[in-house]
């Protein structure tokens, strides 16, 4: 079992390159920071969480920024998205962000992407929320070729360019690996379709995602996948030791805290009770 935290990475926040020290002194495998380019004010998307969407949404800096920080201060700390809005993003750029961190990080980038519930920023971005999913799609597999081809070009509905020359190409080959996060079955689908993991949607009502392991293995087996090549996190789980156990005898590949957007005087204690559960 890996053991990972997540967190959104604010200016009231533990600092990013704190953190991760403290998570590599600690014996965890990841950190994972969370992205929002933006909130609009109109707030017409109910948040999945809750009726109140919490400041820290409001709050976060840019991943790959906070990303960076928490490289220069380790060694063998992944560092990860949690996710990262591509949807919202250009791919070119965003390829080039991957691999200049992957690159920098000495290989330890683990590329979490999903497609997002606030449908007026996607819009913002010129996202049509009804075909976010096919997008998010499209840009991967464009990332793909631009990592993988000297001279790369892409032919979509949404993504069209012809061939680039981008370097450099990521230090993990074929490129980092791909968690999709999305709630059962869509997110799923999609991931043993075009990623190297799953993240199933938890920690909002504490539903035990275990139970979908054998749609999983399912889902591998008629797509003639190997399970030893993807795995699942259990994002956002809830602190728990039966919790934590429970993942563990299921063969859940990884569990995910989270940590609040506090200072260190609270977060230090906090990851000192999660590393209890490992």
């Amino acid at each position: 079992m890996k053991y990972g935290v997540t967190y959104f990475p604010t200016e009231y926040a533990i600092h990013p390159a704190e953190l991760a020290v403290a998570l590599e002194e600690r014996g965890f495998e990841s950190m994972w920071v969370a992205e929002h380019s933006h909130i609009p004010a109109s707030r017409e998307s109910p948040w999945p969480g809750g009726a109140e969407l919490p400041q820290m949404y409001y709050d976060t800096t840019d991943p790959f920024v906070a990303l960076s920080m928490a490289a220069q201060a380790t060694t063998n700390l992944k560092l990860a998205t949690g996710i990262c809005l591509v949807i919202q993003r250009d791919p070119i750029h965003t390829a080039k962000s991957v691999a200049s961190l992957d690159v920098l990080s000495g290989g330890r980038f683990l590329f979490g992407i999903g497609g997002g519930w606030n449908l007026e920023e996607m819009r913002n971005h010129g996202t049509n929320p009804d075909r976010r999913f096919k997008l998010m799609r499209e840009n991967i597999e464009a990332m793909k070729q631009i990592w993988g081809e000297e001279k790369a070009s892409y032919s979509g509905e949404f993504v069209q360019f012809d061939e680039i020359v981008a370097n450099p190409k990521p230090a993990q080959k074929p490129h980092p690996p791909i968690h999709v996060g999305g709630a059962h079955p869509g997110g799923l689908r999609r991931a043993v379709r075009y990623a190297d993991g799953w993240m199933p949607i938890t920690g909002r009502d504490d539903e035990d995602i275990s139970r979908f392991l054998p749609d999983v293995k399912e889902a591998l087996a008629k797509a003639g996948r190997s399970e030893d090549d993807f795995e699942v996190t259990a994002f956002a789980c809830p602190p728990e030791k039966d919790v934590v156990q429970n993942y563990l005898d299921k063969g859940v590949s990884r569990v995910v805290f989270g940590a609040p957007p506090a200072g260190r005087d609270v977060v230090l204690p906090y990851l000192d009770q999660l590393a209890s559960l490992k």
